[in-house]
C-alpha cells in the first residue's frame, strides 16, 4: 500500500481548505497513493471560539466531512481525515477535535476523539488552552482496513507513549499522528517522538501535519512545524515534507512489522511491579 501524506496550511475557511484538500487528493491518487492522510484540524485553524461556533457544525451536516468522503469513493482510496473540528453533541458545549478513516467507498469506518488536551505555555508569547474549547475524548480507537490495523492518534496524543503501545499490543500495526505541531517545540520533538513511538511499537508512524503561517482572518495568527513525516517500524524516517505544502509518500510492507517486532519482541516483556512510593 502506498501511503500519502498531504502537508497542507489550513486557513479559518472550511471551503477553502475542503477544495485544497480535494486537490492534493486527486494529485496523490494519479501517483498511486492508495492511503491518504491529512493533518489535524484539516477543516479550519482558528484560536477563534466565536468564529468556530459560527463556521463549525455537527459530524453529520459538516460539508468538509461530507466532501471528502465523496472524493475518496471518487477516487477509490483510503483516506484518514488527520482530524476535523467539529460540534459536539449536546450536552457538551466544546468542540470535539475528531480524526476519520473513510473507506473506499465513502464510508466512515473508524472515528477517534483526541484524548489529551494541549493545554501549555510552550514560550512568553505561545499559549495554548485546548481544553477550554475542545472536550477530550475517552476512547482508543483501531481502524480495520483491507492492508492493515491502524491506530488512531492526534498531534499531543504523540507524547503518551502508553496510548501506542496500547494500540500496538491491541493488534495496530501502523500508527497515525496527523498533527498542526507548534514552530517552537517542533525542531526539537517532533522527530524523536515519532521515531520513538515506532521503535517501541515495531509499528509505522504516519504523520501528515499542517505547515507554515496559516490565514487567520479571526483571532490570533497562527503558524505550524510542518515536516510531515512517515517512520519505520525499525524507526528509519522513510520521507520528511519539509517546511511548505506538499506530499510525500511511503510504501507500507507489514513484514516489515513482524520483522521489526521478531527482532526485538517488547511488546511481549512487560513486567508488572511496585512503587515507586
Amino acid at each position: 500500500m502506498r501511503a500519502a501524506l498531504l502537508q497542507i496550511t489550513s486557513s479559518d475557511a472550511p471551503a477553502e481548505n475542503l477544495e485544497t484538500v480535494r486537490i492534493a487528493m486527486q494529485a496523490a491518487a494519479a501517483d498511486g497513493a492508495g492511503f491518504v492522510l491529512t493533518p489535524e484540524v484539516t477543516n479550519c485553524v482558528s484560536s477563534s471560539r466565536s468564529h468556530q461556533q459560527a463556521v463549525l457544525t455537527s459530524e453529520d451536516s459538516d460539508p468538509v466531512l461530507a466532501g471528502l468522503r465523496d472524493e475518496a469513493a471518487r477516487l477509490g482510496v483510503w483516506l484518514l481525515i488527520g482530524s476535523l473540528a467539529v460540534k459536539s453533541d449536546p450536552p457538551e458545549t466544546r468542540f470535539a477535535n475528531r480524526s476519520f478513516m473513510i473507506g473506499p467507498d465513502g464510508g466512515i469506518v473508524a472515528r477517534y476523539d483526541k484524548l489529551h488536551m494541549f493545554d501549555v505555555q510552550v514560550t512568553e508569547t505561545e499559549t495554548y488552552r485546548e481544553s477550554e474549547g475542545f472536550a477530550p475524548g475517552d476512547r482508543a480507537v483501531i481502524a480495520p482496513t483491507g492492508f492493515g490495523a491502524v491506530g488512531m492518534t492526534i498531534c499531543y496524543d504523540v507524547r503518551f507513549p502508553y496510548l501506542h503501545r496500547a494500540l500496538a499490543q491491541a493488534g495496530a500495526e501502523i500508527l497515525t499522528v496527523p498533527a498542526a505541531f507548534s514552530p517552537a517545540t517542533g525542531p526539537g520533538h517532533w522527530e524523536p517522538l515519532l521515531r520513538a513511538r515506532a521503535i517501541e511499537t515495531g509499528c509505522y508512524v504516519l504523520a501528515p501535519g499542517q505547515v507554515g503561517q496559516h490565514t487567520v482572518r479571526h483571532g490570533k495568527p497562527r503558524a505550524t512545524h510542518g515536516h510531515s513525516l512517515a517512520i519505520s517500524p525499525w524507526g528509519a524516517v522513510l520521507a520528511d515534507a519539509g517546511d511548505r505544502p506538499g506530499i510525500v509518500y511511503a510504501d507500507l510492507d507489514l513484514a516489515q512489522v513482524r520483522k521489526a517486532r521478531a527482532q526485538i519482541p517488547a511488546l511481549q516483556h512487560d513486567r508488572s511491579f511496585t512503587g515507586p512510593a
